[in-house]
C-alpha cells in the first residue's frame, strides 16, 4: 500500500544551512525509507524545493495543484497556518495526525519562565500573548473533539499531554484510544557516534543552546556555576546578547554561533560533561541527543527530566535554586554510557506502524 502523507509545518530545513525543525525532517526521511510517500507543506516557504529527496512545497503550490493525500500530519499546529488550512482543505484528507511539541497548546506566560530583564517586553505584548493564548486554546477546545473520529494525537512526552489537557480543558477521556506518547528521535550522528572519555579534553563543561536570550535555557545558571567553579573550564555555544548584559565568567569560552550535528559531536568529544540546565521543556531534544551519545549530562531536577531520563545512568539532576557550584562532580566517578531510547528504530518506527495502521 502506497500511503501518501502531507506534513504541514510552520517552517522546515532547507539546503542553505537552515536547520529549523530538523526533528520533523528526521522523521520524514525515516517515513520515506519505509514506504510512505512524503510531501512537506512549508507555510513559510516562498518557493518549492527538494531536501534530501523530500519534496517541500509552499502554500500557493498546494492551492493551485491540490493532490490526493491519505493523511495530513500537523506539527505544532497554530491558528494562522494549520487551523485555517484545516478549515479550508480538511476534507481533502482521510485522517489527521496532530503532533504536540510545546507552546502551541500552552498558556505561555504561565508556563514559561519570566524573561531576562534586558529582553524588552512591554505590558502590551504580555497582554496580547494572554489574549492570543485564550483565543487559540478556545479554538482547539471546540475544534479538536469534533475531528477526533478521524484523528490521532501524538505527544512528545507525558508532561506534554498533561499540559495539553490542563490548558485546553479537553477531558482526558475525550482522547481515549486516539493518542500515543512518542518522543522525538535524535539525529543520526548521536546514534552512530559514541562519547570517548579517554580522548584529550579541552573543556570540563559544555553548554549548547540555540538562543542564549531565552530564560528557559538557563544560561544565567551556567554563568553563575562557572563563577563559583573557577578551577574548571566551560564552553557555551549559542547566539544572543546575554553576555552583553551580564559579566561573563572568566572561565567561560563563548562561541557566538550555531553548530551542525557533526560540529556538536566534535565539541562534545572535547568536553568531560554536558551542562544543560533548563526551566521548561516538553522533552529537551538536545539534552536527549547528548545523553544518548553517552557523555555524562547535568541537567535540572524538574518533572520532565525525571520522565525522559528515568533509566539513564549518565544523567545527573541538579536543583536550579540550590546548586551553586560544580566542584562536587568528578569525571572518574561518572558513568559514560550510550542509550537507545531515542533512536529512530525505537521512536519513529512506532509512528510508521501507526500511520500505516490508520489507513489499513
Amino acid at each position: 500500500m502506497n500511503i501518501k502523507v502531507l506534513i504541514a509545518a510552520a517552517d522546515y530545513p532547507d539546503n542553505n544551512g537552515k536547520v529549523t525543525l530538523m526533528y520533523i525532517h528526521t522523521r520524514n526521511l525515516y517515513y520515506a525509507a519505509h514506504g510512505i510517500n512524503v510531501t512537506v507543506l512549508n507555510f513559510k516557504a516562498k518557493k518549492d524545493y527538494e531536501k534530501d529527496g523530500i519534496w517541500v512545497i509552499n502554500p500557493n503550490t498546494y492551492k493551485l495543484h491540490r493532490k490526493e493525500y491519505d493523511i495530513l500530519i500537523l506539527h505544532a499546529a497554530n491558528i494562522k497556518n494549520h487551523y485555517l488550512f484545516l478549515k479550508r482543505y480538511g476534507n481533502d484528507f482521510r485522517k489527521y495526525i496532530f503532533f504536540y511539541h510545546g507552546h502551541e497548546v500552552l498558556r505561555c506566560n504561565s508556563v514559561y519562565s519570566k524573561p531576562y530583564p534586558y529582553v524588552r517586553r512591554s505590558i502590551i505584548k504580555k497582554v496580547f500573548q494572554d489574549v492570543y493564548d485564550t483565543f487559540k486554546l478556545s479554538i482547539w477546545r471546540f475544534y479538536l473533539p469534533k475531528v477526533k473520529y478521524k484523528s490521532h494525537f501524538i505527544f512528545v512526552s507525558n508532561w506534554m499531554k498533561e499540559e495539553f489537557h490542563r490548558w485546553t480543558h479537553i477531558p482526558e477521556m475525550t482522547l481515549e484510544g486516539h493518542y500515543s506518547i512518542t518522543y522525538n528521535s535524535i539525529g543520526e550522528e548521536f546514534e552512530h557516534e559514541t562519547f570517548d572519555s579517554s580522548m584529550t579534553k579541552e573543556f570540563d563543561f559544555c553548554t549548547i543552546r540555540s538562543n542564549l536570550d531565552g530564560s528557559k535555557y538557563s544560561v544565567d545558571i551556567v554563568n553563575n556555576l562557572a563563577k563559583n567553579t573557577p578551577n574548571r573550564k566551560f564552553v557555551v555555544v549559542g547566539k544572543g546578547t546575554f553576555f552583553q548584559h551580564y559579566s561573563k565568567a572568566a572561565n567561560i569560552t563563548w562561541l557566538n554561533q550555531t553548530l551542525t550535528h557533526e560540529e556538536i559531536v566534535e565539541l562534545l568529544q572535547k568536553s568531560r560533561f554536558a551542562l544543560m540546565p533548563t526551566r521548561t521543556d516538553a522533552q529537551g531534544l538536545m539534552m536527549c541527543e547528548m545523553a544518548a551519545f553517552g557523555i555524562p549530562l547535568i541537567t535540572s531536577d524538574i518533572p520532565v527530566c525525571h520522565e525522559v531520563f528515568e533509566d539513564f545512568e549518565n544523567v545527573y539532576l541538579i536543583n536550579n535554586d540550590t546548586c551553586k557550584s560544580l566542584n562536587w562532580i568528578s569525571n572518574d566517578k561518572c558513568v559514560c554510557k550510550k542509550h537507545t531510547k531515542y533512536y529512530k528504530e525505537v521512536t519513529v518506527k512506532s509512528e510508521c506502524e501507526m500511520i500505516k495502521g490508520l489507513i489499513e
